[in-house]
C-alpha cells in the first residue's frame, strides 16, 4: 500500500536532479559528446518517470474504484441480509403467535374435558356414598342382635309392644342414622379461623370434613386449597403439591385454581424441580393470563432469567 508513494518520491527526486543537471550551464570548453549523451539519457529518464507516473495513477484509480464498488456491494448485501432477517423474525413471531393460540385453545379444550371428568368422578363418588349410607341404614351393625320377646317378636323398652301394620306384619326396627354432616359454612369458617390462628391440626380436620361431606360444593375446592397452604407453611412441599394439584384437577373452575397453580409452581421450585415449576408457571399464564397470580408468575420467571412479556392490553 505504501510502495507506490515511495516509488513516486524516488522518481520525483531523480527528475529534479536531472532538471538541475540540465539547467546548469556547461562551460564552452567542457561541452563534449559525453554531456550531450548524458542530457539525452536524463530526458529519457524524465519521459519514463512521466509514463510510470501516469500508469501508477491509472492503476491506483482502478483499485480505488474497485474498493468503492466492493464497499457498495457489501453495504447492499448488509441491507438485504438485514431485511431478510427482519422478514424471518416477523414470520417466526407470526408462527409463534399462531402456535400459542392453538396451544391455548387445546389447553382450554383439555381443561373442559378434565372438568367434565372431575364432575363425573364426583357424581360417581356421591352415588357410592349414598349407596353406602343406604346399606348402613338397612343393615344393622354386626353383632347387634335384637332381643327376642315371647312369641319370637323383638322386645321393646318399657314393655311397649310394636304395633302391626295393616297387613298384620311387624314393622322393621328403627336403626339410628349415620353420623350427621356438620353445617357447611360454619365448618368452613371455623377451619378458616383456626388456619389464620395457626391451629393447623384443628383446621386440617375441619377442612377435611368440608371435603368429605360436601365434595361437590365450591367450598370443597377452597378447603382443598387451604390444606395445601397448611402443608406449604409447614414446609411439607410434596403434600402441598398434592393438595394444589387436587384443586387444579378437581375444581378447575374454583376461584382458587389460579392461586393453587401458582403455589404449586413455587413449591416445585422449592424442592429443586426447576423445569416442572417453570412449566406450571407458564401454564398458569396461558390459562389465566389476566389474573394477579399470572402477574406474580411473570415476575418470578423474569427473576429466574426467563423473559416473559406481559400480555397486550385489550381495547
Amino acid at each position: 500500500m505504501y510502495k507506490a508513494p515511495r516509488l513516486r518520491n524516488r522518481f520525483f527526486a531523480a527528475a529534479a536532479l536531472a532538471m538541475v543537471l540540465t539547467a546548469v550551464p556547461a562551460p564552452a570548453h567542457a561541452a563534449s559528446k559525453e554531456i550531450i549523451e548524458l542530457q539525452t539519457q536524463v530526458q529519457q529518464l524524465l519521459d519514463m518517470v512521466q509514463r510510470l507516473q501516469s500508469t501508477v495513477d491509472n492503476r491506483f484509480g482502478v483499485i480505488q474504484h474497485l474498493v468503492e464498488q466492493t464497499a457498495d456491494n457489501a453495504n447492499q448485501m448488509g441491507v438485504t441480509v438485514a431485511a431478510l432477517q427482519q422478514k424471518i423474525n416477523a414470520q417466526n413471531e407470526a408462527n409463534n403467535g399462531k402456535l400459542d393460540t392453538v396451544s391455548g385453545q387445546m389447553q382450554s379444550l383439555n381443561d373442559s374435558v378434565d372438568e367434565l371428568k372431575s364432575r363425573i368422578a364426583k357424581l360417581d363418588k356421591a352415588v357410592q356414598d349414598m349407596q353406602t349410607q343406604l346399606q348402613n341404614i338397612q343393615t344393622p351393625p354386626a353383632g347387634a342382635t335384637p332381643a327376642v320377646g315371647p312369641g319370637g317378636q323383638p322386645a321393646t323398652d318399657q314393655g311397649a309392644q310394636p304395633q302391626p301394620g295393616s297387613n298384620g306384619s311387624m314393622p322393621a326396627p328403627v336403626v339410628p342414622a349415620a353420623n350427621p354432616a356438620p353445617p357447611l359454612k360454619d365448618t368452613f369458617q371455623a377451619g378458616l379461623r383456626d388456619y389464620n390462628a395457626a391451629h393447623y391440626a384443628v383446621a386440617t380436620s375441619e377442612f377435611e370434613d368440608v371435603i368429605h361431606f360436601y365434595p361437590l360444593d365450591d367450598l370443597a375446592g377452597v378447603a382443598q386449597f387451604y390444606l395445601g397452604e397448611i402443608a406449604y407453611r409447614q414446609l411439607n412441599f410434596p403434600d402441598a403439591i398434592k393438595n394444589y394439584n387436587a384443586v387444579i384437577e378437581g375444581f378447575p373452575g374454583s376461584p382458587k385454581a389460579p392461586a393453587a397453580q401458582l403455589r404449586k409452581g413455587l413449591a416445585l421450585l422449592q424442592i429443586n424441580r426447576r423445569d416442572s415449576g417453570i412449566h406450571e408457571l407458564r401454564l398458569l399464564i396461558q390459562r389465566h393470563p389476566q389474573t394477579p397470580e399470572a402477574a406474580q408468575a411473570r415476575t418470578k420467571l423474569n427473576a429466574l432469567g426467563i423473559r416473559i412479556t406481559p400480555p397486550a392490553a385489550s381495547h
